[in-house]
């Protein structure tokens, strides 16, 4: 039972995020998906199959998880993810895999993405404030996925950025 929905995954399930550098819609992100889901599908480490599953949101989030209280995922798996996502981003026109970014909701409530220094400029000028939305890539759990991943920028590691 390889692929199964995100949300039956344990809370101690281990997770990648990848945020999208410009939200993909429509085509792209059929694209994605498509090719995510048929690649999860056959996922294995040391060739048994891994309990999978992924989570999409914003249309920006790709969320893999694996259960590994059967098979966990080795270095070689996790690093034939990246190589899939890698191979994805040109056709997406989007970066999945650059690091240094920071994601928050605007004051519309739009999801932004942007480097380090300019969040920090941004926070220091008061257009993104303590109570601003911010996105915690860095969770590894489903657990902290479904419970800090999106939360007040005050709440967050993002406050060391000011």
């Amino acid at each position: 039972m390889p692929m199964v929905p995100f949300d039956t995954l344990p809370d101690d399930a281990r997770v990648w995020v990848f945020g999208a550098g410009d939200a993909l819609h429509g085509e792209l992100e059929d694209v994605l998906l498509r090719h995510v889901d048929a690649w999860l599908a056959g996922w294995q480490a040391h060739g048994a199959p891994l309990t999978c599953g992924r989570d999409w949101r914003e249309g920006r989030f790709l969320v893999v998880g694996v259960d590994q209280s059967a098979t966990g995922a080795s270095g070689c798996s996790i690093d034939a993810l990246f190589h899939i996502l890698r191979g994805l981003e040109q056709s997406l026109g989007t970066s999945l895999l650059a690091g240094g970014r920071v994601f928050y909701r605007d004051a519309r409530g739009s999801v932004q993405c942007v480097d380090r220094a300019t969040y920090a400029s941004r926070a220091k000028s008061g257009e993104i404030g303590g109570d601003s939305a911010v996105f915690d890539t860095t969770v590894t759990t489903a657990g902290d996925y479904r419970a800090r991943f999106e939360r007040p920028s005050s709440a967050s590691w993002h406050a060391q950025l000011v």
